[in-house]
């Protein structure tokens, strides 16, 4: 189990001193049973008139900040330790009734599912593509089915940083074969909700791991899907690696939409050309647990 230190900052620059608005974040990881926040601190400059913390309706913890002066620079600095427990995907652990593709979701489990079952956007490509997946019958291995699709777009997309805000159309990241973290996401998103199969979205930070296995460090802010499978419930997928289970993840939030789930968001006064630079930095520290564990 390794303890993970995670640093993110967020510096806004401007031109003169400008106004804050109300500021929105989410930073601090989950508390999940498989990755626990062992210690956690947010440094904000200027130093905020009011800062509370909340949990919304998935759990993620949100902050929200009010400022009282004017700056000519904003930043949000936060550092967390946190414990995870590696959790992988195996067949063993899948309902009987959910171990073959179609099969139907438990009138106990319907209600908290419907919205994350819900296709995306009427998409006859993808579709289409979707259905690749499975047999002439329809049916399929649902391990199989799951693994095959987050594989397969990693495989066969191009992943690519863009920075431009939003999401791109899955039925435009489907014809271009590439798109970002975010987009391929909601391309594995919307191709499973074609079928019926509850999918959501994860932001968070992805660890990347280096030569030393001792002590390793890199990292980036990322997203990913999670799908729920009677039995193990919510598992994670990552179409831009490959990987299935948490593995080098770390979930910040789980939300319907993935504009529920930015870091930092906010308002402030001034003109346009007062805004000068954004600038993000992340660094992920991973160390091997030698005792200090969660009590699992």
């Amino acid at each position: 189990m390794p303890i993970l230190t995670i640093r993110h900052v967020t510096t806004y620059h401007y031109k003169r001193p400008v106004a804050f608005g109300e500021h929105r974040m989410m930073l601090r990881p989950r508390d999940d049973e498989d990755q626990k926040v062992l210690e956690s601190d947010l440094e904000i400059t200027p130093e905020p008139s009011q800062l509370s913390w909340r949990q919304d309706v998935f759990g993620n913890h949100v902050a929200t900040a009010r400022f009282a002066h004017r700056a000519s620079a904003l930043r949000f600095e936060s550092t967390i330790r946190l414990d995870q427990a590696l959790a992988g995907f195996r067949e063993a652990d899948i309902e009987d009734f959910a171990r073959t593709f179609p099969f139907a979701y438990g009138a106990q489990d319907w209600p908290g599912l419907a919205r994350f079952v819900a296709p995306l956007c009427p998409c006859p490509a993808l579709d289409h593509w979707a259905a690749g997946f499975l047999r002439p019958d329809g049916s399929s291995d649902t391990r199989d089915l799951l693994i095959e699709m987050t594989q397969t777009i990693n495989r066969t997309f191009k992943h690519v940083a863009r920075h431009e805000k939003g999401i791109q159309d899955p039925a435009r990241t489907l014809q271009l074969t590439s798109g970002s973290c975010r987009d391929l996401a909601m391309l594995m998103i919307a191709a499973l909700r074609s079928l019926g199969i509850a999918t959501r979205f994860v932001s968070g930070y992805l660890h990347v791991a280096e030569d030393d296995d001792k002590c390793v460090t890199g990292g980036n802010t990322h997203a990913w899907v999670q799908v729920y499978v009677p039995g193990p419930g919510w598992v994670d997928f990552d179409p831009s690696s490959g990987v299935v289970g948490n593995e080098n993840l770390v979930r910040v939030a789980v939300v319907h939409e993935p504009g529920e789930a930015i870091p930092v968001q906010g308002t402030w006064f001034g003109t346009a050309s007062d805004h000068l630079a954004m600038k993000i930095a992340v660094k992920v520290t991973a160390v091997a647990d030698i005792g200090a564990g969660m009590g699992r």
